[in-house]
């Protein structure tokens, strides 16, 4: 058998778009609040609730990646998401009013969803190959380190220039470095692949096709899922920096916040290493008991320093985990056909959950308190555990079901 396989130099240049990526549109954002909010004369709640709106506003167009990416390639969007990233990231750092901002912060949640992991992910798909779930750890293992590298970036830089200035920078990084890396693999998605022999016994299982009459079910299920995590993820990441404030952690903050990042390629680096024979459907309920984990014992123990640094760990290991599923749960369930579609409607439930999680959190975190605030986002957490487990349970029946009926198999 043969096994087309992703170049190394192509998977390391979009991991490299990928921190960039994150780093410039996302994680970057909760350091500048502060300055933002006393440029435009807003409270710091109220930058939260403007970028809920952009979050919520860019989810809607996260189907539409999807399907250009099935219709144009996977490259070519990548692209076209440079260029809209540069423009939006300009267009915030000119605002000169907070409508501007506002319209600019949307434009920026926008490009995003065509130039992050959902179309990151249908490139290696549609590149080919028989085991795409391996090359796509692969690359969440690289772009994990996008909060470790920007968030103390971001707050170095913001030591010396605006928050301006670095949005400008932040343009010039989208458009000079990942706008060409993309064009190349456009061209390369275009061109002949490199196929190489491989042994037979090294081919990924395949799976059976799932039910139609549970197709929709376990869809819906998985939506949820995704928008229930997302929901917590989003919340705590963007308030990260604030919450190791809130808890009276001092400069020990920081250290905890940094501690985020290589706690995600650390679970990345083990289950490539050791999860092959984990299903992924198993993979996601893993990854929702360590987001929950994490955030019992954060509010359990602090202001705790040994508990606030377990607290990143887990939950890094576990927002790690979940954005590997993300991009190879649709996949074990439903297979290459329409897949960017798919994962376009997986990014938008996440992403219009996560609208309400900047605003929600810091309102409650105004209103109620730290600790009730983070027990709330526990049982959310709690929640999406429930879910993923009742997709395991389901689609095991299926393939058992399948399996027993003699139906085909299809590659995943």
């Amino acid at each position: 058998m043969t096994e087309m396989r992703f170049p190394l130099p192509a998977l390391i240049g979009l991991g490299l778009t990928q921190i960039i990526g994150y780093g410039t549109l996302f994680y970057s954002f909760s350091v500048l609040v502060p300055a933002i909010a006393t440029d435009f004369g807003w409270t710091e709640q109220w930058v939260f609730a403007t970028l809920s709106g952009a979050l919520l506003v860019g989810g809607l167009f996260a189907p539409m990646a999807g399907r250009w990416a099935d219709r144009f390639g996977a490259g070519r969007v990548l692209c076209f998401g440079s260029i809209a990233a540069a423009g939006a990231l300009l267009a915030t750092a000119m605002a000169n009013e907070r409508l501007t901002f506002a319209i600019a912060l949307v434009a920026m949640q926008v490009a995003s969803t065509f130039v992050l992991y959902s179309t990151a992910f249908v490139a290696i798909v549609q590149f080919g190959g028989c085991n795409p779930r391996r090359t796509i750890t692969h690359l969440t293992l690289i772009a994990g380190f996008a909060s470790t590298l920007f968030w103390p970036l971001t707050a170095s830089l913001h030591q010396s220039i605006s928050w301006r200035d670095i949005y400008m920078l932040f343009a010039a990084m989208n458009l000079f470095l990942c706008l060409p890396i993309h064009l190349w693999l456009a061209h390369l998605l275009k061109g002949p692949r490199h196929v190489v022999a491989v042994p037979v016994d090294t081919q990924p299982s395949e799976r059976p096709v799932t039910p139609p009459a549970h197709g929709t079910a376990l869809f819906t299920l998985m939506l949820l899922g995704f928008a229930l995590e997302g929901l917590v993820l989003s919340a705590v990441l963007i308030h990260m920096v604030p919450l190791t404030v809130e808890l009276d952690l001092g400069s020990s903050g920081l250290l905890v916040a940094s501690l985020f990042g290589p706690a995600q390629v650390a679970s990345r680096l083990v289950n490539m290493l050791f999860g092959k024979q984990i299903t992924q459907t198993s993979l996601a309920v893993i990854a929702a008991c360590l987001l929950v984990l994490g955030l019992i014992v954060l509010t359990a123990t602090a202001p705790w320093l040994p508990g606030a640094i377990t607290f990143a760990i887990l939950f890094g290991m576990g927002s790690g985990l979940i954005s590997i599923v993300s991009g190879t749960l649709p996949l074990e369930l439903f297979g290459k056909h329409n897949y960017g579609a798919r994962l376009g409607w997986v990014t938008a439930a996440k992403q219009l959950s996560s609208a309400a999680a900047p605003f929600s959190l810091a309102s409650a975190l105004a209103w109620l308190g730290v600790l009730p605030s983070l027990w709330i986002t526990v049982a959310t957490g709690a929640a999406g555990i429930l879910t993923f487990a009742a997709i395991a349970v389901f689609n095991r029946r299926d393939q058992h079901r399948a399996s027993g009926a003699g139906k085909g198999l299809i590659e995943v």
